[in-house]
């Protein structure tokens, strides 16, 4: 391990600043004044302005000119421009193939299973949807609706029918190319995608097999009576085939988007699905849809570069050292600490960027390959964010079935989120008992 350089527990400060503003402020919003999704309510980029401000206030040593100095230092990394440009690239496409061509890929599959495997069939269409897609919101507010249909039509109860999309969502999320959540861990880390995706589908693939197996246990132990019957378009399933199969194969991420993006807008102004007017302000509304991730990550690289300079990341490995011993210790150490910014902040990209550059290091002292450091953060921070009741999954999954005229609460849908749950345990399968791979391979 690597000597202490200039440890200074106060430089974590900052951080401190964002997470009493930030939660502190959601917690009275949601909980206190009752306003439906405060949580999302609490600007986060003002709240990194405050903490960056903290953050200038610190060091005296450094003049200002000197600490905009190494803020320029921390945004003049080819891994942020790369982020940047993906995240407005990942925009683009969602805008370009819209809602139509999701709920084409969910009833195409819905279509051809047989009533009794419905709820298994929603985890399944979550999980492809979610890959495809990269979204696992997204995801939840275009399949919760079918859900409810699902859990109205067959019987089935709307708990495990909600909970089924929402770890489907969640199995996507950690998985796409196309996720904020791969984005940002791979090139936080230095990771190619396809090297952390096959890292990481081997730990999310057991718990979706077990996930499976449940669902099903379950199914065959309800009663059910009725279908779900829904047109869909199969052209508009393109789009979302070329772009998880590219991913898969190992395709450049943006030659993958440009070839969903070109198909999408080919395929819907071909079939008269919209304008070419209409077509333009949606790509722009998707691209749009990405500027406040991107300015986190560049509020979130200024912030860190000071903590670091200060010495801030430093004592914070300190202090994980002391607690976690050895390689497996220092993986879960690197979990639980995304998985405890994820807490906070109810957002497990942010969560991510926040923690890359403290795992970025810790890689370095406990020898831990960049694939599995970037599978390592995008999976707890997917096991945390698809658990917490005032997480956006949670919230937006609640107000659809309530927008259908149902009611539900995020305590009957906890204890029907396998998938989180068994990506846990197999997170901890994989970190323990898994023996290391021979091949040292710094993907």
């Amino acid at each position: 391990m690597k000597k202490n350089r200039n440890s200074n527990p106060v430089a974590l400060v900052p951080i401190l600043v964002f997470l009493v503003l930030y939660l502190g402020t959601g917690i009275i919003f949601e909980y206190v004044m009752k306003i439906p999704m405060g949580f999302y309510n609490v600007p986060i980029i003002v709240a990194f302005m405050a903490a960056i401000l903290v953050a200038c206030m610190q060091n005296s040593q450094l003049k200002f000119d000197e600490k905009l100095d190494v803020m320029a230092k921390g945004l003049a990394d080819r891994n942020i421009v790369t982020m940047l440009l993906i995240f407005i690239t990942a925009g683009i496409f969602v805008g370009v193939v819209g809602r139509s061509s999701a709920e084409s890929v969910a009833y195409f599959m819905l279509s051809i299973i047989p009533a009794k495997f419905a709820v298994a069939v929603l985890f399944i269409v979550a999980c492809f949807v979610s890959t495809a897609m990269g979204t696992s919101v997204g995801t939840i507010t275009l399949i919760t609706p079918i859900a409810v249909a699902v859990s109205e039509a067959s019987g089935f109860s709307m708990a495990l029918c909600v909970a089924s999309v929402m770890g489907g969502a969640m199995f996507g999320d950690n998985l796409s190319f196309i996720s904020d959540t791969t984005i940002a861990a791979c090139n936080g880390q230095g990771c190619a995608m396809k090297d952390k995706f096959r890292e990481n589908f081997w730990i999310a693939l057991p718990a979706a097999i077990v996930t499976i197996v449940i669902i099903l246990v379950l199914s065959f132990n309800t009663d059910i009576h009725g279908e779900i019957a829904h047109s869909y378009n199969l052209f508009q399933i393109i789009p979302y085939v070329l772009v998880l199969a590219g991913g898969i194969i190992g395709v450049n991420v943006f030659v993958v988007l440009i070839t969903g993006i070109i198909s999408g807008i080919v395929i819907m102004l071909v079939m008269g699905e919209v304008t070419l007017e209409a077509l333009l302000l949606n790509m722009g509304s998707g691209a749009s849809g990405m500027f406040e991730t991107c300015m986190v990550a560049v509020l979130v690289s200024v912030m860190c570069s000071l903590i670091k300079e200060y010495g801030g990341f430093d004592a914070l490995l300190n202090g994980i050292r002391r607690l976690f011993k050895g390689k497996k210790g220092g993986q879960l150490g690197m979990g639980l600490l995304v998985g405890t910014m994820d807490i906070a902040t109810a957002n497990n990209t942010v969560a991510i960027v926040m923690a890359n550059p403290i795992a970025k290091e810790m890689s370095e002292d406990y020898d831990i390959t960049p694939r599995k450091a970037a599978s390592l953060l995008d999976t707890f921070s997917c096991i945390f964010q698809g658990i917490i009741p005032y997480g956006a999954q949670m919230l937006v999954a609640i107000s659809a079935v309530s927008e259908l005229g149902y009611s539900i609460t995020a305590f009957q849908i906890l204890p029907k989120l396998f998938y989180p749950m068994f990506l846990f345990v197999s997170s901890l399968i994989w970190i323990y008992v898994i023996p290391e791979g021979k091949s040292k391979t710094k993907a």
